[in-house]
């Protein structure tokens, strides 16, 4: 999810508290820490998308994280391990369960186990989410007496939202699964919207991307891909650092070739992101008339 979500999340689990010294910034900066990994940024895109929400996102980092939190406030107010160690928990805990909501794949268990998991119910940014918080914390911030009850009542909104959400990717998958026989089926949550999914669906290495809808009834094949590495070029470039890493990362990778003169250009497409206008998490490698890689890069 979006900081502010992450923000607005710890200040509002910051409520259910004993009120004490630094329990704000303590709640709110474990509600973002997972995120510390952006720092990967520094030695590259490809590094940066192998490695966000992956060990920083796992059960382990949550009780280490924890743990060196309640330690450090303990050495600096000579009180207060357990309380600190219990509120950096519940922030740390509320990331990476909304991350999960998400497409963007979470390394729920590193270092033990490196798998992805996602639960595809939400789009990044959820303004219903994102709203729900922001009103709790204005009340609970207005109504001091009723603070817990304005926590449990977000809470409880939230989770019934999202729990709706769940019901009707269920629903849209079933209709789906009547209107096309494929062998799996995906489907992701579009921006702002409740009954319009999109999917994407893979048989015999031949991808279909589009809509379905739960108001009007109706499936939409946008486009059909095949899956192929018969080209010399792609099977070169996945030896590269930069789609190594994308490959890591991508749940559904599609390679696609394109000659122009002298030069052949390979890039590497996820179609979990297909339904975002443009070029989005893409890997890209330039290949020289010599079948030489002069360029490699990633797009998100």
């Amino acid at each position: 999810m979006d900081p502010a979500t992450h923000i607005l999340t710890g200040t509002l689990l910051s409520k259910c508290f004993p009120k004490r010294k630094a329990s704000l910034a303590t709640l709110v900066f474990a509600a973002n820490a997972p995120d510390l990994d952006y720092i990967t940024y520094l030695w590259g895109a490809d590094v940066f998308l192998r490695y966000h929400r992956g060990f920083t996102h796992g059960i382990f980092s949550l009780v280490l994280f924890s743990l060196l939190t309640g330690l450090l406030m303990h050495m600096v107010f000579k009180r207060g391990f357990a309380y600190f160690a219990l509120i950096s928990s519940a922030g740390y805990a509320s990331h990476i369960c909304l991350d999960l909501m998400n497409r963007y794949p979470v390394r729920l268990f590193s270092p033990l186990d490196w798998s992805k998991y996602y639960l595809d119910v939400l789009f990044v940014i959820d303004p219903y989410v994102t709203g729900a918080l922001l009103i709790g914390v204005i009340l609970a911030v207005r109504r001091e007496n009723l603070k817990r009850l304005v926590v449990a009542v977000t809470v409880l909104f939230v989770s019934l939202y999202i729990c709706g959400r769940f019901y009707l990717k269920g629903l849209a998958e079933d209709f789906l699964r009547t209107r096309l026989d494929e062998y799996s089926y995906h489907l992701f949550p579009l921006p702002n919207d409740f009954l319009r999914w999109w999917f994407v669906t893979e048989s015999a290495g031949t991808y279909k991307v589009g809509t379905v809808d739960l108001f009007t009834r109706r499936v939409s094949v946008d486009e059909r891909f095949v899956y192929s590495e018969d080209e010399p070029e792609i099977a070169e470039s996945k030896q590269l650092r930069t789609v190594r890493n994308f490959l890591y990362f991508a749940r559904l990778p599609l390679p696609e070739i394109e000659r122009n003169g002298e030069e052949t250009v390979v890039t590497w497409h996820d179609l979990t992101y297909s339904s975002l206008p443009g070029e989005h998490f893409i890997a890209r490698v330039r290949f020289d008339r010599l079948g030489r890689a002069v360029k490699e890069y990633i797009k998100f």
